[in-house]
């Protein structure tokens, strides 16, 4: 049993709320991108301004969740390991044949 201290907690409000925050500055930029033809420009002080409003709060937003990527593929991949993969019987592992031993001649020597 472990128990949660109020750091620990407070935390995890911070966490919470800055998870809210960016959820919702992700969606406001968005609606803002594809509303807006303005918000699809660039402007001379802070450039390109799609980055800003979506590019940068989706990042921000995935690094707070620690870069993990989606679960979209796993169950999938679960019943590819569940089902046992046949191995071929019979074969060997190729092997090297053992070379002749090289008899060092002395090079021709020019006149």
């Amino acid at each position: 049993m472990t128990v949660s201290t109020p750091s620990d907690r407070s935390a995890d409000a911070v966490h919470a709320d800055l998870d809210t925050a960016l959820r919702y500055a992700l969606a406001i930029g968005s609606l803002l991108v594809l509303m807006l033809p303005a918000a699809r420009g660039s402007h001379g002080a802070i450039g390109w301004l799609p980055l800003w409003l979506v590019a940068m709060p989706a990042v921000a937003w995935w690094a707070l969740h620690r870069f993990r990527l989606p679960a979209w593929g796993q169950a999938e991949d679960a019943e590819a390991a569940a089902t046992p993969r046949r191995r071929r019987r019979g074969a060997v592992q190729a092997r090297r044949r053992g070379r002749p031993a090289v008899i060092a001649r002395p090079l021709p020597r020019a006149a």
